[in-house]
């Protein structure tokens, strides 16, 4: 059994600190059982804040961060540096056994530069987002090696190609590369949000379960909007390319994983193929 699990860089700050250790928590607990799990990181939130300390201004476009050389040397320090260390101390404590990894070690994370590309909702032009990164392959043999010896893997969303070059990569993206590549069996993507609302403003309308056929009908109908979209889109890839179960969570208790993990469709929204 193997589980890829997604974190968002507000996941690895203060105030999110009591979420991030109930999921560590459930973890442990996952491992135990016999569960092989991946950690995925991002790190918006540092890379912002650091860009602004170093006087650059951060260029959002899409929800995607244009990446020049040096935005590209902010997201090192703060994706592969600070976000990556506080997300290791934090399995450390709990007991787990992480391992720091980015597309540079051990070539976990292939990539190529992203050609330019039209953004719905920013015009019929091509944006160039430079230096960020499609994946074009997974080590999927180092994690092997590493998650069937007991230990974890904690990926830093930035490839390399053969020649060294970085790139920035969305979280999510490498998250559905990762669990394609490593035949997970679960994918959790953990999110601001407690799951796939019918109303955003409301928690009670958190939909259970959701198939490829109504998550594209909900996109359709508006229900699922925004950077909620994206996310979708590449769930629904790596369920049709072998991923069993994508859960999307957030504003996760104790206990709350394992209880996603073991379908109860009491927390978050499964996606199924």
């Amino acid at each position: 059994m193997r589980l890829v699990i997604k974190l968002g860089g507000e996941l690895l700050t203060p105030a999110q600190e009591k979420q991030t250790k109930n999921i560590l928590k459930d973890v442990c607990e996952l491992q135990k059982e016999g569960y092989e799990v991946v950690f995925v990181h991002g790190g918006g939130p540092q890379t912002t804040a650091l860009q602004k300390a170093l006087g650059q201004e951060p260029n959002i476009v899409g929800g995607r961060r244009v990446t020049d050389s040096e935005t590209l040397e902010a997201i090192k320090m703060a994706v592969g540096g600070k976000a990556n260390l506080e997300l290791c101390r934090h399995l450390l404590a709990q007991g787990l056994t992480p391992v720091s990894l980015n597309g540079a070690s051990g070539g976990v994370i292939r990539a190529t530069r992203r050609p330019p590309r039209i953004v719905s909702g920013c015009g019929t032009e091509p944006i160039d987002f430079g230096l960020v990164g499609d994946v074009t392959g997974i080590n999927k043999e180092t994690l092997e090696l590493l998650t069937c010896n007991k230990f974890v893997p904690v990926i830093a969303c930035i490839g390399a190609d053969a020649d060294g070059a970085l790139y920035n990569i969305n979280a999510d993206i490498v998250a559905n590369a990762i669990a394609i590549a490593f035949e997970a069996t679960h994918l959790v993507l953990v999110t601001g949000a407690p799951g796939v609302l019918r109303d955003r403003n409301d928690p009670s309308t958190r939909i259970p379960k959701l198939s490829i056929d109504e998550g594209q009908a909900a996109i359709e109908a508006g229900i699922i909007a925004d950077g909620m979209i994206p996310k979708m889109e590449e769930s629904f890839r790596a369920l049709e390319q072998g991923v069993t179960n994508i859960h999307v969570v957030g504003q996760m208790k104790r206990g709350d994983l394992v209880e996603a993990i073991k379908l109860t469709h009491t927390v978050g929204t499964t996606l199924v193929k």
